[in-house]
């Protein structure tokens, strides 16, 4: 399972994110998901099973096919909420 964070230049906020899902599904006990960062530019939708963007991307990210959109790229919460409800759906929990 490969879950990834996608921003417009692949630099800070996508890191950013990538480090947040990994902690997250380590707090989660979920295990056995790689997870990268790329730009909008360079993400294509075999790259990942998951793409999670910031909204201010949601249309420009469509075409990645499982799109994941944050409201807000730091907030912890709503982040775990949303990664816990794509493990839940692939079934990793």
């Amino acid at each position: 399972m490969r879950f990834a964070a996608v921003c417009s230049s692949g630099l800070g906020s996508s890191f950013m994110v990538e480090m947040n899902i990994q902690s997250v599904l380590n707090d989660l006990g979920v295990q056995g998901v790689e997870v990268t960062h790329f730009d909008m530019g360079s993400a294509t939708p075999d790259a990942a099973d998951a793409f999670f963007v910031g909204a201010d991307l949601a249309d420009s990210a469509q075409h990645l096919g499982n799109v994941i959109i944050l409201d807000s790229i730091i907030d912890m919460d709503e982040l775990k909420e949303k990664v816990q409800a794509e493990c839940e759906k692939q079934g990793l929990m």
